[in-house]
């Protein structure tokens, strides 16, 4: 998954209220912008709007069941987005471990 990609994961899971209709979503495995807002202060064109921004981002997958829309969460970019927060975790672990080397070091020398 390229830089891009994760990008507009984060960015869409930025907005807690796509974060809560994604886990709505898992939950329910599929649903319709209806569904959703019956349950939010908000309208449906509002509940459609955010999940659409999730399905831009890949986030979700959504299917013309008759006249309505349903969706379902596409797991694969939660997995790249994780993905990359280990990689950079693990850089930074690395960077960590290599200065508290270094301070050890410093410290040694200035102790003798």
């Amino acid at each position: 998954m390229g830089t891009g990609s994760v990008d507009a994961v984060f960015h869409a899971l930025g907005d807690p209220g796509r974060r809560r209709l994604v886990a709505s979503v898992a939950e329910r495995g599929t649903a319709t912008a209806t569904e959703l807002a019956a349950e939010l202060p908000v309208t449906r064109q509002a509940v459609a709007k955010q999940l659409g921004a999730l399905a831009d981002a890949g986030l979700l997958q959504a299917t013309r069941v008759g006249r309505e829309t349903r969706y379902a969460v596409t797991p694969q970019p939660l997995g790249d987005a994780a993905e990359w927060l280990v990689e950079v975790g693990a850089r930074w672990d690395e960077r960590l471990a290599a200065l508290g080397r270094s301070l050890a070091a410093a410290r040694a020398r200035a102790a003798r």
